[in-house]
């Protein structure tokens, strides 16, 4: 887990490339934090460190988790604020990290003078729960709030997993709380003299529970960076597909009427440009459909209308499809429609690119032959069963 995430906090620093997103140091930081807070708790390590300082193992892990926790904190203001407003806040919870840090650092050496005086020891764990549950309860309700109101569905599925992530650290805090009262009254509820060997009963609060915390909580804020690459991958594929869908349609409109194409692109690689050859193909198509206005024949529209269900998309694609071909065949002869069809409400109600796209594929597809064809007097012929 370590080396995971001490792997995973270079990436994020220093293999990004520029510029660098906003939170890429805090996320950096929290992934660096968390790396070193896990480190401290192998045995190879922890055998190192303890060899010149008895039991500082545990000052190491505790500080870790405590810049971790400041450091999920700083993500989640710069996500939900104003970067003025983020920065001084952030600048509020790394002053009191420094003075919780520092603080702690005082009672673990006076505790080792002192041959680990229990009420240095009671005092440090108080230190530490008290900032540990501020900054997780602090990081709870931004994740939450911010989860209601984004419209990016990965980073909102995302925020909900590092909210169920906080729910295994309030367990332990929770356990540090109880064992801060142990302490203090002197109850020996908990034994801590035995170390943990598996992940169940005194281990599941104080092992488990946070490194499921950790988990959940770098699983949810990385969630958006690893689904984005994957949704625009998803979304160029989409857009070479659509575009080869429309080139029939496109080509008969762009010979008819050669006008309507726009200015040559500076690259017709659809792989590499899909996103703005696709949108000029749309734009063309659409031009073309509105120059045959004059041609679109009633007569045609009515004759299709009565043999598909033009209350449906697909029907008013059909019914969209004949009258373009139709039109295109009276263009080709001369002559004007003495009663024009009207435009296609179902085409007016798309209001982007991707419901433009979606559209035309339909009526692209019907075009092709699924609703009807035109023979070459222009009048439509029922084809198909």
């Amino acid at each position: 887990m370590a080396l995971l995430l001490a792997a995973t906090a270079g990436y994020w620093t220093f293999g990004r490339g520029t510029p660098r997103p906003t939170g890429t140091w805090a996320m950096g930081g929290l992934l660096g934090a968390f790396a070193l807070a896990f480190a401290s708790y192998a045995p190879l390590i922890e055998d190192a460190v303890e060899t010149l300082v008895p039991h500082v193992a545990r000052l190491l892990s505790n500080s870790a988790s405590l810049g971790a926790a400041t450091a999920v904190v700083a993500v989640i203001l710069q996500l939900n604020l104003d970067p003025t407003e983020a920065r001084r806040r952030i600048r509020v919870r790394l002053a009191l990290l420094v003075t919780a840090v520092a603080s702690m650092t005082i009672l673990f050496t006076y505790e080792q003078l002192t041959h680990r005086s229990p009420q240095a020891y009671a005092l440090y764990l108080l230190l530490y729960v008290s900032y540990l549950g501020f900054a997780v309860v602090d990081f709870l309700i931004q994740a939450v709030r911010q989860s209601t109101s984004t419209r990016r569905r990965s980073v909102r599925i995302g925020l909900r997993i590092a909210a169920a992530g906080c729910v295994f650290a309030l367990i332990y805090v929770a356990y540090k709380t109880t064992r801060l009262v142990d302490l203090g009254l002197g109850l020996g509820l908990i034994d801590s003299t035995t170390e943990c060997s598996t992940l169940v009963g005194r281990c599941a609060f104080s092992v488990t529970a946070p490194a499921l915390a950790v988990l959940l909580i770098c699983l949810g804020l990385t969630l958006p960076a690893v689904a984005y690459p994957i949704s625009q991958a998803r979304r160029r594929r989409w857009e070479v597909q659509s575009f080869e869908a429309l080139g029939p349609l496109w080509q008969d409109l762009s010979t008819a009427m050669p006008h309507i194409v726009l200015s040559p692109a500076d690259t017709e690689d659809v792989s590499t440009d899909s996103d703005f050859l696709l949108q000029r193909r749309v734009i063309e198509i659409s031009d073309g459909v509105l120059a045959l206005r004059p041609y679109r024949s009633r007569e045609v529209q009515e004759a299709v209308q009565v043999t598909v269900d033009a209350g449906t998309v697909h029907g008013a694609a059909a019914v969209e499809a004949a009258i373009v071909k139709a039109a295109l065949a009276d263009l080709k002869a001369g002559r004007f429609s003495d009663n024009v069809a009207p435009p296609s409400a179902e085409a007016a109600s798309r209001k982007d690119l991707q419901g433009d796209t979606e559209w035309l594929l339909l009526v692209a597809s019907a075009y092709v032959g699924h609703a009807r064809r035109v023979a070459a007097d222009g009048r439509p012929q029922r084809v198909g069963a």
